[in-house]
Order: structure tokens, then C-alpha cells, then sequence
């Protein structure tokens, strides 16, 4: 069986998209996942499946989420072996590290052209360190992400993709909860 982290886009935030994590854990047995575990309130979730078309897997839960709750949200999937990348691949500091709630990992659902990251690294100077690294954007908001320019919208916008992130401390913790389930 393989695991998978999938990330859910737009859910529980700001009171929109509600679902509850035991409904949605619910959701991914009634799919015949197993092991089904959640973290926090934001749509993360590590499962095992038999399925090996990462394409399938993701409409499957979108078209359960939409059928289940009434509105749609986007599916970015990702391996252990990938979390293991994104947390490897990263160029953050010490001093930058020791706030992990102020680093995000941006979760790019398609591989950003290579054009558009160019013209985004050449048109946009923002105050936060940012840098790509294969399908994920890193990047540290030191001042916070209340009044940051840089938002998960214009991301997308830019990179013509869809994006979810999840700060450090999530990202470590899902990767714990993966490898887990690897070792079981």
C-alpha cells in the first residue's frame, strides 16, 4: 500500500468551506482509503490506498468532497519520499528556522512554468525571502502574513496554478505521521 499526503485548498478558512475533520476522514474511508489520519482544522490529511494514479485519487476525493459538503476544493497530493524533498530542499536560515510558524511551504498543485517563474522572480521584489524548489514555493514571512503582498492568489495568479500552503511546523509533523504509516 502507498501512502499519501493530500492537502485540501480553501476549507475552513475565514468560516467558509467548513468540514469537520472526522467528516472528512469519514469521507476517505467511505473511498476506501485506509489508516485515515488528519491534522489540524485545515484539510490535511495521510492515508494509504491501493490506487496508483495520483490524478484518479485526487478527483476521487474532490468529487466526495463536492458530493458530501456541497462545494469544491482543489486536491494537491504529495508522497512521503516528496515531503522528505520539500523539507531537504529548503534554504532557510538557523535564525529563520527557529520560527517555523512564519515559514510557509506553498504546495503547487502543476510544476510552474519555467517562463512564469522567471517573470515572477523578475517582476515581483517583495520584503519576504522567497525561493522554488521543483513543484513547491518556500517562503518566510518574518513580519507576518496579515499584511504581506504576497498572497496564495496572486501565486497562483502568477505561476498559472493552483497553491495550498502549510507552514514548517505542519509540514514536519505530516511528514512524522506519513513515515509512521510507512513503518507500520
Amino acid at each position: 500500500m502507498a501512502v499519501l499526503i493530500s492537502f485540501l485548498r480553501g476549507i475552513n478558512v475565514g468560516g467558509n468551506k467548513k468540514i469537520k475533520m472526522t467528516e472528512l476522514k469519514t469521507l476517505y474511508e467511505s473511498l476506501g482509503f485506509t489508516n485515515v489520519q488528519t491534522l489540524l482544522q485545515s484539510g490535511n490529511v495521510v492515508f494509504e490506498t491501493d490506487l496508483t494514479d495520483p490524478l484518479e485519487i485526487a478527483r476521487q476525493i474532490e468529487d466526495g468532497i463536492e458530493k458530501t459538503f456541497g462545494f469544491s476544493s482543489k486536491i494537491v497530493l504529495r508522497t512521503p519520499d516528496h515531503l522528505r524533498a520539500v523539507i531537504e530542499g529548503h534554504s532557510f536560515s538557523d535564525e529563520q528556522l527557529t520560527e517555523p510558524s512564519r515559514i510557509l511551504v506553498m504546495f503547487l498543485l502543476n510544476m510552474p512554468d519555467v517562463e512564469a517563474v522567471d517573470t515572477f522572480k523578475n517582476d515581483y521584489k517583495w520584503p519576504e525571502p522567497y525561493h522554488f524548489n521543483g513543484q513547491e514555493m518556500y517562503i518566510h514571512y518574518g513580519s507576518g502574513m496579515a499584511d504581506s503582498k504576497l498572497s496564495n492568489a496572486l501565486i497562483d495568479k502568477r505561476l498559472k496554478t493552483i497553491s495550498t500552503g502549510r507552514n514548517w511546523n505542519t509540514v514536519t509533523k505530516l511528514l512524522a505521521i506519513a513515515e509512521a504509516l510507512e513503518n507500520s
